[in-house]
């Protein structure tokens, strides 16, 4: 598989505030072993003086590489940990609030409106921000109640990006969103054709920074085929993600959105209360959130998407670098 349906659920549960069902729907590049059912991961031996705790991981790439760090830091504080990959948020949501899974990787974010619209409604009021703060307050709001503990959300962050080639960028001074509007320079936007009503994409784009649309192709959000356009010059801006690993190999950068439009997607862990609420636990997973940045994550999507390396493999490499485990 892609990282195309991983696209699509950030245009849906981020972009879109969409319905309950567009979670976490699919993967990045799978991993060399994954057969594409429901499977746990060989173990990793922490001793398991403290108990054995279980990861969830939905079936993309960025979601197995996260859950095996949080595997790799848990196990190196004492817990004997396993990675169990499953399709998509609708199964390991209730998972988690049954104890049969202890731990995900989430985006602070999505998660809360996807809490949000199970509680109130497709229709109900937004609680995420571009406030990570606020969103994490909100999120804990609604996830306590399920039984689920949410932890301190960290640096990485995987939201909505809009791209345009390196290029274009020179040629008209931009750094950022605001710099594309002051420019005045009419651009179309390849991305989902929903980009056209969504508020984050462009009427956001417009309200927000005065950007000058004219118009959607609707190639999808983060493709190939997107970011081809792009490179081109059929397009000027696509929709993709902040941790897309293939920019480089299209030329294309990040305008950085410095009016915060979109909301904060902040890699955050969620556990069972009741089963993983230690402190332990908790400790652990802050400190790799302490050091894991959006570029750190980039690389990781990197090794795993184009070098065809396992997510097991580039992850214990990544915490062995950093220090955040011993040996």
């Amino acid at each position: 598989m892609s990282r195309n349906t991983h696209r699509a659920r950030l245009a849906g549960a981020v972009l879109a505030t969409a319905a309950l069902a567009a979670g976490l729907t699919a993967c990045g590049g799978d991993s060399l072993e994954d057969n594409g059912k429901d499977s746990s991961a060989a173990k990793s031996d922490g001793g398991g003086k403290k108990g054995s705790l279980v990861i969830g991981a939905a079936r993309f790439t960025e979601a197995k590489v996260l859950a095996e760090l949080y595997a790799g830091v848990l196990a190196d504080a004492g817990y004997s940990t396993s990675v169990k990959t499953v399709q998509n948020r609708e199964v390991y949501e209730p998972e988690l609030r049954k104890g049969s899974i202890d731990v995900v990787p989430e985006y602070a974010a999505t998660l809360a409106e996807w809490l949000n619209h199970a509680k109130n409604g497709e229709n109900a009021k937004p609680v995420a921000s571009s406030d990570v703060d606020a969103t994490v307050a909100a999120l804990r709001k609604l996830a306590e109640p399920q039984g689920l503990k949410v932890l301190d959300a960290g640096k990485a962050v995987d939201q909505n990006a809009f791209v345009v080639t390196k290029d274009f960028a020179t040629e008209h001074k931009l750094k950022t969103l605001s710099d594309l509007g002051k420019s005045k320079e009419k651009v179309t936007i390849a991305a989902g054709d929903e980009c056209a009503t969504r508020p984050f994409c462009a009427p956001g784009l417009k309200k927000t920074y005065g950007i000058n649309v004219a118009g959607i192709d609707p190639k999808g959000v983060g493709t190939p085929q997107s970011k081809q356009a792009v490179k081109d010059g059929k397009d000027q801006l696509a929709l993709t993600t902040t941790t897309d690993a293939t920019l480089e190999r299209y030329g294309l950068v990040v305008l950085d959105d410095d009016k915060k439009l979109q909301n904060a997607d902040n890699i955050i862990p969620v556990v069972n209360a009741k089963d993983a609420g230690d402190s332990a636990i908790a400790s652990a997973l802050n400190k790799l959130n302490e050091t894991l940045t959006t570029d750190d994550l980039v690389e990781l999507n990197r090794k795993v998407d184009a070098e065809r390396l396992k997510e097991k493999d580039v992850a214990a490499d990544y915490l062995k670098e950093k220090g955040l485990v011993k040996g």
